[in-house]
């Protein structure tokens, strides 16, 4: 140690790494080569995931209001109008529960039954090949025609308010739902029903939501891109991005109470059929054997479905607030269908295709 000139190795260790202890004050005093001032560098591991999200939540407001724009929603029907549609609703689906129509005519699901006139389509567990373009129409007369009363009390009074024109629609379906039921995100098939997509609603309020994401066993849904609420009495016109580039949906817990909605379309006329050599068409070509009436449960506790199929992601009060709010397109019903055939042609021009289920 002496002949080194070190009498504690701690002095010695210490003069062969003087970096060290430079480099060390640099950063307490936050000086460097001669005192100058050197900026602290801050630096969060969130800054990122902040940054991400602002995006996200610029990108997903920018969405909704392209929803928001190509969607035309009114009130047309009145309390009464409504109350004597909704006893008609009420004989279909007595009519339907009691096999008194066309094979092909009535569908069921749980909490939900569809009921198709003029045209009806194959989708989601009857297809022979899953996937969108899949769906083919019934062949004629497989379903049964239009009820008188639908063109009476329904089509022709949107078309004297100008909402749809004379002779566009050739189907028609009502869905009557019970409380906590749904349909799951879809996109009405492309190659099959031209635009717009026009529904009328009954019974009760409720909500339609757009770009949601559904899971199962159990239920859960997504937060929603839109939400667009819905009322009893009035109708609702899809087009453009907000029929062909986004899927919608009706989530349980919009469903408090029975709802049913009418919804009017057009068939393309290259629209495919099955073959009469399908096997699905042979397959189904018996009569369903009559079910067992159901009430309606129109004044149901709307806890009594529904709060089982809701996880706490899904609650009202745990959901951050919605777009909903952004204003909808209120433009003449002219310019709108006009617009909307430019936006078919845009469409077959680009060539885009957009991957989401169909229904």
């Amino acid at each position: 140690m002496a002949a080194s000139g070190y009498s504690d190795l701690r002095d010695k260790l210490k003069s062969m790494t003087p970096h060290r202890d430079e480099h060390k004050n640099k950063f307490a005093d936050g000086t460097s080569n001669g005192g100058a001032k050197a900026p602290k560098r801050k630096y969060r591991e969130s800054d990122d995931e902040c940054a991400h999200s602002d995006d996200s939540a610029e990108l997903r407001e920018q969405e909704a209001r392209r929803v928001s724009g190509s969607i035309l929603q009114q009130s047309v029907f009145t309390p009464e109008e409504c109350a004597l549609i909704e006893e008609k609703i009420d004989d279909v689906v007595a009519k339907g529960e009691a096999g008194l129509y066309r094979e092909h005519t009535v569908d069921r699901a749980p909490l939900r039954n569809k009921s198709f006139f003029g045209e009806g389509y194959t989708y989601g567990a009857q297809l022979e090949k899953r996937g969108p373009g899949q769906e083919r129409l019934y062949r004629k007369g497989e379903v049964d025609d239009i009820p008188g009363w639908v063109h009476d009390l329904v089509i022709q009074r949107l078309v004297s308010t100008g909402v749809i024109p004379e002779g566009f629609v050739n189907s028609a379906v009502i869905n009557d739902y019970q409380p906590g039921g749904c349909i799951v995100s879809h996109v009405d098939p492309l190659h099959i029903f031209a635009r717009p997509i026009v529904s009328v609603s009954f019974f009760s309020d409720s909500a339609l939501c757009f770009g949601c994401r559904f899971q199962f066993k159990p239920i859960r849904v997504s937060e929603p891109v839109f939400v667009l609420p819905v009322k009893r009495g009035s109708v609702t016109v899809l087009s453009g991005y907000a029929a062909d580039d986004i899927t919608h949906c009706i989530r349980p817990q919009d469903i408090k109470e029975r709802r049913a909605v009418i919804i009017l379309r057009k068939t393309r006329p290259d629209a495919p059929r099955l073959d009469s050599d399908s096997p699905l068409s042979s397959s189904l070509a018996v009569r369903p054997a009559p079910l067992k009436a159901k009430r309606s449960h129109r004044r149901a506790d709307p806890d009594a479905a529904h709060r089982p199929r809701v996880l706490e992601m899904d609650k009202e009060e745990n959901r951050r607030p919605s777009l909903s709010r952004h204003h909808r397109h209120s433009g003449s019903s002219e310019n709108y269908w006009r617009r909307d055939q430019d936006h078919d042609k845009h469409r077959e021009g680009s060539g885009r295709k957009v991957k989401m289920r169909r229904h």
